[in-house]
This record gives structure tokens, sequence and C-alpha cells, in this order.
């Protein structure tokens, strides 16, 4: 009997477009490409992890028929396992800090999942959304998916980001740029990518208020200099996925400076993406800076800006926060 063509969701998670971001590029003499995940079914690139986590767990007997999977998340990890997951047959209960996007939890509810919405706090507080989850998965039985310390999210990105990366470009890929949430994407896709040639550049771009550039810069996590208003990045410990990843460079990115791009890449290039995304593009063009034209240089578009609407997108909010929403791109590279 032939194999049917057709496929269910889980089938197309991956294998998503890469981008040339044309004014970047221009600017910089070199290849600005970003990895479009905003296109995988969930709508960001944490459908690879929430992917990689159940197809672990079911080899592995963790997971077992009609379970009920539970995560802390800023939002797009509990999209993706709620996609996955309900699709697979799986229960999901997603535990979110509240400082996340509003359209966030209400999207998290319109998929199905329950949603348990708790003060934001550090992780070392027994009240943190990762400490929560952990909690309730001993309490209830629930497979616990811990995306930060569960090395099949790293795995994943090895196994599909990095092999896209290098078939993409033809091998062509000079540094790979990304910031880090989970650690996930950096590590897995880095790691391949540096197998295939070791000249290829690993780079981290981190926001004000996280620890990973102190990390990569100094071998410590005390520079937590400042904030931000981008969500689901912005580590301030080593994870399991982080362990032992060895980093090229790393660079402080300032949220004027991804908030310009991303709004120049909505009104010239047709591109619709959150803050993160613009996070990791400044890093990308850092680089390119730094090390002269004719790179080709990829980031990771994480997700659209669909989910921030009311933040990112609202007058209101920007004036209020202090963001200048018509500034060029000279002006802040």
């Amino acid at each position: 009997m032939r194999r049917s063509k057709y496929h269910g969701v889980s089938h197309f998670i991956g294998y998503t477009p890469l981008i040339r971001l044309r004014r970047l590029s221009e600017l910089t003499g070199s290849e600005i490409l970003g990895k479009a995940e905003f296109m995988n079914p969930g709508g960001s690139v944490k459908d690879r992890a929430a992917l990689g986590i159940i197809e672990a767990a079911e080899v592995s007997g963790e997971l077992k028929p009609g379970a009920t999977i539970i995560e802390g998340t800023a939002g797009n990890t509990g999209i993706g396992l709620t996609v996955v997951g309900q699709a697979r047959g799986y229960r999901t209960v997603i535990v979110i800090p509240d400082n996340q996007s509003p359209a966030k939890v209400e999207l998290l509810r319109a998929l199905g999942a329950e949603v348990k919405v708790v003060p934001e706090k550090p992780y070392k507080d027994p009240g943190n959304y990762n400490k929560v989850a952990q909690r309730l998965a001993q309490e209830h039985g629930y497979f616990w998916a811990n995306q930060f310390d569960n090395t099949a999210n790293r795995q994943i990105h090895y196994r599909t980001t990095g092999p896209e990366i290098w078939d993409q470009t033809e091998g062509r890929v000079t540094a790979f740029v990304a910031s880090v949430g989970t650690g996930g994407t950096l590590a897995g896709t880095s790691t391949f990518l540096k197998e295939k040639n070791p000249r290829v550049a690993a780079v981290c771009a981190d926001p004000y208020g996280a620890a990973m550039w102190s990390w990569f810069k100094n071998h410590n996590l005390e520079t937590k200099d400042g904030d931000s208003f981008a969500e689901g990045i912005g580590q301030g410990r080593v994870t399991k996925n982080i362990e032992g990843l060895e980093i090229d460079e790393a660079y402080r990115i300032e949220d004027q400076t991804a908030f310009t791009i991303i709004q120049q890449l909505r009104r010239e290039e047709g591109i619709f993406l959150g803050l993160s995304s613009g996070i990791n593009i400044a890093g990308a063009v850092r680089y390119a800076r730094q090390k002269g034209p004719g790179q080709t240089i990829v980031t990771i578009l994480c997700d659209s800006g669909h989910k921030y609407i009311s933040k990112l997108f609202n007058s209101e909010w920007i004036e209020k926060n202090g963001l200048k929403a018509d500034l060029s791109l000279e002006s802040v590279l």
C-alpha cells in the first residue's frame, strides 16, 4: 500500500524559510538572514522545543496516552505544547507570569489549555512560575516539560534548525546569532553548525536585565543592569541547555535598537515581528559591523508581532514606556 502524502500538524514544524532582511543587508554589506520561525503552526520557534520534548518523553515512556503536560512558560512554549499536545491527545496546563502579553494568555485559553497566571518572581523564589509548574506536576502526576533543563529542547535544534540553516545557505553561513531564553536554540543550532564548519561563529544577543552576556564574556552572572520589554528571553542562570556551550561573541542589545528594527521591517519590508526578534537581528547587525562585509549571518525571527499589538504597536504604550517609533535605522545601529 502506498504511504499517504498527507500529514498531521506536527509534521509541519520546522524547515521554515530564510528571509533576506534587505535594508540591513544593504547597510552592512553582508547577508542578514532571518529564519522565519513565526511560520511554524503554533507561530513561534518554541514549536520546535515543544515537539522535541513531547517526542522524547513518548519514547522514554514518561508521557503516556491521555496524560496532562504542564509547563511554566512566557507563553510561546506553552502554545507549542498545546498545539502539539492537542494533536496527540494530551491535555495541557500552562503556568505563565503576569508580566507577559495578555494576548498570549487569551490565545492559550482559546487553544484549549488550562492557564494559571501567577505573579512574576525570580527563579529562586518558590512562587516562580517554573517552580509552581514543577510543584503542580508532583502533586497531580502531570508530565512537567521542564523546557529550561530538558535537553530534548537543545537536541531538536541540533537535529533540525542547524541542518536546515546549513542546507538553506549551501554551507555559506558564517555566523549564527540568537538570544537566550532556555538556551536550546543557540546551543543546539550552533553546535551542529560548528561540527560542519568550526569557523561558523556562535553569537549571543542579550537584552539588558539578563545575565548571559556577563556569563559568556566574564564567566559570571553578576551583570544584570537595566531591563527589557522583550518577552521569552533574558536568562539569569545557566540552564542545562546552556551548560558547556562555547560562544564566540556576545552583545548587549538596547530595547530601542531592537524596537527601531522591528518598526522598520514592518513599514518597509512587510515583516511583522516581536521584540525578541529585534534583539536577535540587532546582534546579527552588530556582528556584521564588527567583522566587516561579506558575511552570511543567520538569526531567528522568533514570533510575529500579533501577540504584542497592545504593547509594541500601541502608540500610548510606546509613549508611556519611553520608546520612539520613528527613529531611522542609521541612528540606532
